[in-house]
């Protein structure tokens, strides 16, 4: 949930934004966690129809996130200032909703509050991980590290993501066609078929008699059939976007095997590159869990990535404590943890993970996009030729009664 909320710092400066959260008592304390004493608190009303609907068409892509990062990396090597270069980046980006996102954290920083703090009141356009490891950057002092890093990651999971949507168009276009035409037969065409089978006393197979039936009903009730299924969409999106749903599409996620095989290696491949950096930069252990487990884009991955920071603050080895969770976290990688504990190199077990998760993930989305196509033409295929069949066959039986 959003909240819209009045607070005053501790200098006595007046501040007024938007801060996300799960509840009233989560947004108080994470206005609290930066020092500001809330003086009202309310949560916002959710955007209607239209709004969404205009926000789709002016979302930031991960393109556009890339771009960001990258830029704003060039602009700080060459030592400008975070606010002059944030102020460039401004003029410079086309994305209606990043170029106001930027001016706010550009006025943000001018009013005094840090950048992770300004990033975190735009948390609709730049992901929380994003918020997380420029905090972790403010404390290392290596800022430009942090947004080649956010860069190059942003980067990966753009071109994973996009690897397996391009996979998806074509079988997603015959699909949709399938079942408009499928639609049309069903509904028009088969009850007309149907009586004048029945007329003629012909026998029909099963599969005939189940897609006349569903043809007759379809051609009752099909105004009624359209607008429940635009209904179900519309609660299905809801819930997705709620605490509960998105609860149950993350245990999905880890839980269904094809999407397990695609989903786990990405966050596995996450976690070992953002914790050497983060270790790289000098964080503590038990820190670099906290900030991971906003990065891993998984409920579950963050609730059992911070009780194994709560293991490491106990005294508990880190390797010790993933062992812990085989459901989430494969032997092999608390095993090269382990080494790292023992040899001294932690943060260069963390790159190996991360190396040999990304060859996993790249490897399975390739076979995903390799495999993906044909199964679905072959599944169509199948339908296409029950759909003609169940049609065809009563005409020949019908054709063969009348010689």
């Amino acid at each position: 949930m959003k909240f819209k909320y009045q607070a005053k710092t501790k200098d006595g400066e007046m501040q007024v934004g938007f801060v996300e959260a799960a509840s009233r008592d989560s947004a108080a304390a994470v206005l609290t966690s930066h020092e500001l004493f809330v003086l009202s608190l309310v949560a916002e009303a959710p955007p209607n129809v239209f709004e969404r609907f205009s926000s789709f068409f002016n979302r930031v892509g991960q393109k556009d996130l890339v771009v960001f990062a990258r830029q704003l990396s060039t602009l700080l090597e060459a030592r400008l200032p975070l606010n002059d270069a944030l102020k460039i980046l401004q003029q410079q980006t086309e994305n209606v909703t990043l170029k106001e996102a930027t001016y706010q954290v550009s006025q943000d920083i001018d009013a005094g509050l840090s950048f992770s703090q300004a990033l975190e009141r735009q948390s609709s356009v730049f992901p929380s991980y994003y918020t997380e490891m420029v905090r972790a950057a403010e404390v290392t002092g290596n800022l430009n590290e942090v947004a080649n890093f956010l860069a190059d990651y942003t980067e990966k999971e753009g071109n994973l993501a996009s690897k397996i949507s391009s996979a998806l168009i074509y079988p997603a276009v015959v699909l949709a066609l399938f079942v408009i035409v499928g639609f049309i037969l069903l509904t028009f065409v088969y009850p007309s078929l149907g009586s004048v089978f029945a007329q003629n006393g012909v026998v029909l197979p099963w599969y005939t008699q189940i897609l006349l039936s569903t043809g007759l009903f379809l051609e009752k009730w099909w105004p009624a059939v359209i607008i429940g299924l635009i209904a179900a969409a519309a609660f299905g999106v809801n819930y997705a976007e709620s605490d509960e749903g998105q609860a149950v599409l993350d245990e999905m996620k880890i839980k269904t095997p094809i999407a397990k095989s695609i989903f786990v290696p990405v966050v596995l491949a996450r976690f070992g590159n953002a914790a050497a950096l983060l270790v790289h930069g000098g964080i503590p252990i038990a820190q670099s869990l906290e900030i991971l487990s906003h990065m891993l884009g998984n409920s579950l991955y963050r609730d059992v990535t911070h009780n194994i920071a709560d293991d490491v603050r106990q005294g508990l080895l880190l390797s010790e404590s993933i062992a812990k969770y085989p459901a989430y976290f494969p032997a092999l990688v608390s095993q090269m943890i382990a080494v790292g504990e023992t040899t001294g190199k932690v943060e260069d077990m963390f790159a190996r993970v991360s190396a040999i998760y990304t060859r996993e993930a790249d490897q399975t989305a390739n076979n995903l996009v390799d495999l993906i196509q044909p199964v679905m033409m072959i599944g169509m295929g199948l339908m296409v030729g029950l759909l003609f069949a169940s049609v065809l066959i009563p005409i020949y039986n019908l054709t063969a009664n009348i010689h």
